[in-house]
Formats: structure tokens, sequence, C-alpha cells
């Protein structure tokens, strides 16, 4: 799985809701999803991005990439700071969209897979300063 932390000019980060219907509605996350087979990373964000958000990806890099052990299954994470994009970025799957400081990240009811990103986040914002 490939997520975006995408922010805007206020320094805060996009975080998406997973809507009705999909495993683990109502919980908040970066946006993002599965690669297809044999797809690249990158290129996984991309398309990801695009078809859930409407944004073009223009530049990124990788920030942490994780083993998240469910009860049923297991799951890589990998989380993209996407330090430029064009468009502005639109729920295309229906989810609600959230700007959070990233302060305010360990209270936004973040999914616990998604968690270590909160850490990963906050540490490059503090070696990019």
């Amino acid at each position: 799985m490939v997520a975006g932390a995408l922010f805007d000019a206020a320094g805060r980060v996009l975080i998406a809701q997973r809507p009705p219907g999909k495993h683990m509605a109502g919980g908040w996350e970066f946006p993002g999803g599965k690669l297809a087979h044999g797809e690249e990373r990158r290129a996984g964000l991309v398309r990801e991005l695009r078809e859930e958000l409407g944004v073009e990806v223009l530049a990124a890099t990788e920030v942490i990439a994780y083993v998240h052990e469910y009860p049923e299954t297991r799951v890589l994470l990998d989380l993209w700071r996407v330090t430029e994009y064009r468009g502005e970025p639109q729920p295309l799957d229906g989810q609600a969209l959230r700007w959070v400081r990233l302060e305010e990240l360990p209270e936004a009811g973040l999914l616990e897979a998604d968690r270590p990103m909160i850490a990963a986040l906050c540490k490059e914002r503090f070696r990019a300063s």
C-alpha cells in the first residue's frame, strides 16, 4: 500500500476518511491505496492520488516503509511526502477530506496502521528545517 502526505500552504497535511462500505470505514488515513501487480511504488502513488484526489503528483520523496500486522494479514505500508502537486484535492472516492497540523495528527483518529507515519513526518520536518 502506498500513501501520500500532501501539505497545503499553511503547512497542514491532508488526511482522508475511509468511506462507507470499505474495510475500516470511518477511520482516518493518509490518502493512497493498493499497488497493482508489478506496479512500481512511485507510479502507484501517482495513480492512486490521481484516482482518489484528482491531483497530479509532480515530485515526491519516500518517508517511511514498514510492515503492519492485521489479525488476518500483513501489509507493507509505504508513505511518500508529496513535495509538489498540481490541482486541488477533491474527494473522488466519496471520502471526507481534512487538513490538519502535524501536531494534531495524534488526536485526529488515524487508523492504527498509519500511526507510525506521524513520527516519521515530524522527524522529516525537523530534518528539513
